[in-house]
């Protein structure tokens, strides 16, 4: 089993922090969060990193482009329990031409642990295609998300 590692040692400058605290409905009768939540979790991560980017996920769909998920990796380290309050740490690791991978942490907001890791890649997709099939990434979204 791992040593828990605490935030400040695990998570490096360049990446967007998003609060938030493990609610009732999300966990199990022995009050651990279950396993499925912290999909939830990493999308919020994501929106509120992109808002921070200004870039909203209305806007993209109003524009008439998708951003839907493709491939998920969650590496489950600690849980989560009831009340617990959360980092969630996301960056985007890397812009394609149709797709974009975001990498994330759920860390203990005490700093006492990491408790998950992954990554999700999303493809871009034309709304208005029947087949929703990917497409380039509007340049204006491809800016917005440029890694540095």
């Amino acid at each position: 089993m791992e040593t828990p590692r605490k935030p400040s040692e695990t998570a490096p400058a360049g990446w967007h922090e998003h609060r938030l605290r493990v609610r009732y409905g999300e966990t199990d009768q022995m009050g651990v969060a279950h396993h499925a939540n912290y999909l939830l979790y990493f999308e919020e991560g994501r929106t509120r990193l992109m808002e921070s980017l200004g870039v909203s996920y209305a806007e993209v769909e109003a524009s008439g482009y998708g951003l839907p998920v493709r491939k998920v990796e969650l590496r489950y380290r600690i849980p989560a329990r009831y009340d617990q309050q959360l980092v969630v740490r996301s960056r985007v690791a890397r812009v394609r031409g149709a797709s974009v991978t975001f990498e994330y942490r759920i860390e203990d907001a005490a700093g006492a642990a990491l408790l998950a890791e992954g990554s999700t890649e999303l493809a871009c997709i034309r709304l208005s295609s029947p087949a929703r099939e990917p497409c380039l990434l509007p340049p204006q979204l491809r800016d917005r998300l440029r890694v540095e």
